[in-house]
């Protein structure tokens, strides 16, 4: 009966599913570094600080810098296309706009309300710091479609004000957050809680899909799942806050040994808008010498190519079940100047524990390895292997 059920839940899902490719692009990160460029690395984690919640009109970027998976979405009547970031780890959505002239706006599609016949504004602004500057906007309502799915009188940001020269290299125009409406920068209502309000998906749930090695083929699903995109079964665990997708870890192992170190639990993430894994910054050492990684002038973490296949396995412990990574995972190999580097996409944060407990995030490189499911009706987090 239990599979029965199973079989019927997935079916359900899939009926009324909506795809959004989404294209793999050079982050900014990367592009700077082509022309000489070395961005100051900045906690990931600045993002979940608590200024952010809806008491504030700001909203934090920080780490945006290292992002790579792009898909379209578009505003007004009639509609203009942006290509936005899809993350999970922020709530409100913004795009560039004729009220901006920087010059980091000016490389970016720009979109001008005065062409939509069904904006209004609402005469709210907002602030968003991040690492080497800040983009000022306004909130305004307008229609917005994403992948056919198309929601009325939503809120949206545009920006008026984007100093800086690190998001000229930028290849989106804008973010479309999808965690909780509790974290919502003005108290805005989020894209998807438009959707599940206005009865516009068959099920109440997205799912991610991001390609590996490069290659396109990503896909964030609206209404369901994609069973084509993943094998084995599907691991549910419950939210721990509803504010960003937070979960419970229960153990972190080595090669298949516990290391103790979640052994009083631990919290994590799951963030979309981040490109690494992130660890606590009392551990990230200790994991670094597992991994027999050494620090770069840049700060990076980098280890011998030839050492590759002798590199640990990292597992994380969830609801009872080891998520593995596999080294291929959570290494980078580079070139330049036709030499090869072999860099460790794991980095530390130095905020205080979520929950009494220490925190990971989640990022693009555990979300390479495990399609995952938001489900908002059940607030759970469903993952498995990635086809």
């Amino acid at each position: 009966m239990k599979c029965l059920v199973a079989v019927l839940v997935c079916v359900a899902l899939v009926e009324g599913l909506v795809r959004i490719p989404l294209n793999k692009h050079k982050s900014m990160r990367e592009a700077l570094r082509e022309k000489g460029i070395e961005l100051p690395y900045h906690d990931p984690a600045l993002k979940y600080q608590p200024d952010e919640f809806s008491t504030s009109a700001n909203m934090y970027i920080n780490n945006y810098a290292d992002t790579t998976y792009y898909g379209a979405i578009s505003i007004g009547t009639p509609p203009q296309s942006f290509q936005v970031l899809f993350d999970t780890g922020s709530a409100n959505l913004w795009v560039d706009s004729i009220y901006c002239s920087t010059r980091a706006c000016n490389a970016h599609t720009k979109f001008n309300p005065r062409q939509s016949s069904t904006y209004s504004a609402i005469g709210k602004t907002f602030y968003l710091p991040y690492g080497a500057g800040s983009l000022y906007g306004t909130f305004g309502y307008d229609t917005v479609n994403v992948g056919g799915i198309e929601i009325n009188h939503q809120e949206i940001g545009l920006s008026t004000n984007e100093p800086g020269q690190n998001f000229v290299v930028a290849k989106f125009d804008g973010i479309l957050g999808l965690s909780y409406p509790s974290i919502s920068a003005g108290g805005e209502t989020p894209v998807m809680d438009n959707m599940i309000s206005q009865n516009l998906l068959s099920a109440n749930v997205f799912s991610f899909y991001l390609s590996r090695g490069g290659q396109q083929g990503s896909v964030l699903s609206f209404g369901g799942v994609d069973t084509s995109l993943y094998q084995g079964q599907i691991l549910w665990t419950p939210v721990t806050s509803e504010t960003y997708w937070q979960i419970g870890v229960q153990g972190f192992e080595i090669n298949g040994r516990e290391t103790g170190w979640c052994s009083q639990g631990c919290q994590s993430i799951v963030d979309t808008g981040t490109s690494t894994l992130t660890a606590p910054s009392q551990l990230i050492g200790y994991i670094m010498q597992a991994i027999g990684a050494q620090q770069s002038q840049y700060g990076m973490y980098m280890v011998d190519c030839s050492q590759l296949n002798n590199l640990p396995t990292l597992s994380f412990v969830v609801s009872g079940v080891a998520l593995h990574l596999p080294p291929s995972a959570y290494i980078t190999q580079r070139y330049q100047n036709g030499n090869q580097f072999c860099s460790v996409d794991i980095v530390p944060t130095y905020l205080p524990s979520r929950n009494g407990q220490p925190l990971w995030i989640f990022g693009d490189v555990f979300l390479r390895e495990y399609y995952s499911i938001y489900d908002r009706t059940n607030n759970r987090l469903g993952f498995a292997s990635a086809t």
